[in-house]
């Protein structure tokens, strides 16, 4: 039985240029997170010379997050062009880490220079607003301050915020889920940015130095900060910053309440992981009116603001999105194959 030519049964295939990878159509530009990261360096530069605040560039937290950021620099750098298996991982993880650190420690000091600036507390419509949900922090507050357990259990997961995004990035880097990593660092940046916003127009001393009379037989994590650090940073008592000594200043909204809503979101979407992170982010919302001292209007604002940052973000995913299939079409319009 004679073959066919297949030559000539075979339609000519165009050649591959590059074109992106669809996996990837959703995947925000890096330059936009860096342009992100470069908008919170330039306002915080700003706030601290108008503040005549400074940087402290001998203190020991100083040396020890720029040798931090020399390593990340350096394995992002050095597998740069790793394709698969662990040295892309790590190459991906560093970058996350990087620009999610980076965000943090920003947001951190710029809390110092907005304090110095901004006037008067809030506490009292704060403590209103608790008052009118029936929100009686003075009885939580007791109830933790009796049960050593409470209190033990309730800082751990208090300071889970640090370790709940370290394993979710991780956990996008080896599945080579950089869409998702990307759209949270971006959700993060923004809810950072919205925090401190409101944070300049409403400061509050917190509820433990607000409402708490007498002795405290139980000094949670946050222990008196913001109605010690708050009025010292007006008085300009304070000029140098500390990097590895930062304390939390801002009350309302809580960033942890905002961070742990970012989280069980981002979760979520992680597989294995969506019901012990939930279950673990949900415990640091409980623990965040004691250890953080925190109203619960506080709580409120901030899971409001988390809510707002992942529409954003959600909202700049898709664009992006967009903005890829539209160059792959047109990239495409001039690569039909010819008919057989």
């Amino acid at each position: 039985m004679p073959f066919r030519d297949t030559a000539e049964a075979t339609p000519t295939l165009p050649i591959r240029r590059n074109l992106p990878d669809v996996a990837s159509a959703a995947i925000l530009p890096g330059h936009w997170l860096i342009g992100a990261l470069s908008f919170s360096l330039v306002a915080f530069i700003w706030l601290m010379v108008w503040t005549n605040e400074t940087v402290s560039p001998l203190a020991t937290g100083t040396g020890t997050i720029c040798a931090a950021a020399v390593i990340i620099v350096a394995v992002r750098y050095g597998f740069r062009d790793a394709a698969s298996g662990w040295p892309r991982a790590a190459r991906d993880f560093s970058e996350y880490v990087g620009l999610f650190g980076a965000i943090c420690l920003l947001g951190a000091m710029a809390s110092y220079p907005i304090a110095t600036i901004n006037h008067g507390f809030a506490d009292a419509r704060l403590a209103a607003i608790d008052h009118e949900l029936r929100f009686d922090w003075i009885a939580w507050y007791d109830m933790v301050a009796a049960h050593p357990s409470l209190q033990w259990l309730g800082r751990g997961v208090y300071d889970s915020i640090f370790v709940t995004p370290a394993i979710l990035l991780g956990y996008f880097a080896a599945t080579g889920r950089q869409g998702d990593a990307r759209q949270f660092i971006l959700s993060f940046w923004i809810a950072a940015v919205l925090t401190l916003s409101l944070f300049s127009l409403m400061p509050a001393q917190g509820p433990l130095a607000f409402l708490w009379r007498g002795p405290v037989p139980y000094m949670p994590i946050s222990a008196l900060y913001q109605a010690e650090l708050i009025p010292a940073l007006r008085d300009h008592a304070m000029h140098s910053i500390d990097p590895g000594q930062l304390r939390g200043l801002v009350c309302a909204p809580s960033f942890h309440a905002a961070s742990a809503t970012l989280f069980i979101a981002t979760a979520w979407r992680a597989g294995t992981l969506r019901w012990p992170l939930a279950t673990l982010n949900v415990a640091m919302l409980v623990a965040t009116p004691v250890e953080g001292t925190h109203y619960f209007a506080d709580l409120i604002a901030g899971t409001f603001v988390a809510l707002f940052a992942l529409g954003s973000g959600a909202a700049l995913a898709r664009l992006a999105g967009r903005r890829t299939t539209t160059i792959t079409a047109n990239i495409g319009e001039g690569m039909t194959a010819p008919q057989p």
